[in-house]
């Protein structure tokens, strides 16, 4: 696989955040319980509505943003630290460790796989316009020439976040009809 060191970047990104703010929770609490704290409203004063639609239209808006990112290469990683970040604080301010995990599971395989495939993504867009750039400036070819020189980078960047949104539809589809049942099925027994 062409881009396997995008998504070893990736998946060491998100491990390492999410190690990062479960440890360092009370140094993050200034920054992300106001966080916690307006999720929470909104979804109790239904704000925000843990619809499919609602779910799948924020999941894909970061992964759009993590591709689109790419194009300043580190502002893709940059998006999937926080998130990072944010879900190992939100793990470890939980009072029960195995009801949370059970509760984010089911659709977070799918969801996180999907965020290191979207940040991937964004890596190997940087890399289809690093290689443009330098063709054209280096080789004294045509911007046109340039582009289709490197367009396999574009299209590679393109197929993984393709990849990505369908795994992003996966995760919102069980988040919404699936995890809390199995939440049920396996905190009752």
């Amino acid at each position: 696989m062409e881009n396997k060191s995008a998504i070893y970047i990736s998946i060491f990104i998100l491990i390492f955040s999410l190690i990062l703010g479960y440890l360092l929770e009370p140094y993050l609490y200034s920054y992300f319980h106001p966080v916690v704290d307006e999720l929470s409203q909104k979804v109790q004063t239904g704000t925000i509505k843990l619809t499919f639609a609602d779910i799948f239209l924020n999941n894909i808006k970061i992964a759009f943003q993590m591709f689109f990112y790419g194009i300043f290469f580190c502002l893709s990683a940059v998006l999937l630290a926080y998130n990072g970040f944010f879900l190992g604080y939100y793990v470890a301010i939980q009072d029960d460790l195995i009801r949370v995990l059970v509760m984010l599971i089911p659709h977070g395989v799918f969801e996180l796989t999907a965020c290191i495939l979207a940040c991937s993504s964004g890596l190997v867009l940087f890399n289809f316009f690093f290689r443009f750039f330098m063709s054209y400036l280096k080789e004294d070819l045509t911007l046109k020439n340039s582009f289709y020189k490197n367009s396999d980078k574009l299209t590679q960047a393109i197929i993984i976040f393709a990849v990505s949104a369908i795994l992003m539809i996966i995760a919102g589809f069980i988040e919404v009809y699936l995890t809390l049942p199995i939440a049920y099925f396996l905190l009752a027994n």
